[in-house]
């Protein structure tokens, strides 16, 4: 066993960039630190690191998948017209009237909306009525509305400008 493994951490510490080796993969470099490997575990330990965590070592990738990949990268996390805030204050740009997807029929109002952090949107104005005109300050938050393609954000009523639902 110990012959196996100072014969796996030679291969591992004479990999360069330039000549990759395809060894099986390894769990962990705590593999060779109960083992009499016969070589400085603190040295290869770095190297052993930077060998699994490089694009030779995906899982389950063959040499034409990586080339064809490239080397890996992070997703970028999406982010919503809100940045993950919860509300934001935006002024009423003008109202319009937005047609929702096949099934439903209504039509629903809606405002394009100039958020505090410059973006511009679509924000739906839930219930029925309402009293936006152009240079109304109105308060959002998140929110998709599902018949309305493109429309992530809704209005809040009773806030700013927006009064709340007539009875």
């Amino acid at each position: 066993m110990s012959q196996l493994l100072s014969g796996l951490g030679r291969l591992v510490c004479s990999c360069t960039n330039a000549v990759p080796c395809l060894l099986p993969r390894l769990q962990s470099p705590q593999l060779f630190k109960g083992a009499n490997t016969g070589f400085n575990t603190a040295t290869t330990s770095s190297t052993l690191t930077s060998w699994m965590m490089s694009p030779l070592n995906r899982t389950m990738a063959t040499l034409n998948q990586m080339h064809r990949m490239g080397p890996w990268r992070p997703r970028l996390k999406k982010k919503g017209p809100m940045d993950g805030r919860p509300q934001l204050r935006g002024v009423v740009l003008k109202t319009l009237i937005k047609k929702p997807k096949k099934p439903n029929s209504a039509n629903r109002k809606c405002v394009r909306v100039r958020l505090s952090t410059g973006k511009e949107v679509t924000a739906y104005i839930p219930g029925e009525g309402h009293n936006l005109q152009e240079h109304s300050i109105v308060l959002v938050r998140g929110g998709r509305v599902p018949d309305l393609p493109g429309v992530k954000i809704k209005c809040i009523r009773g806030k700013y400008d927006l009064a709340h639902v007539k009875k």
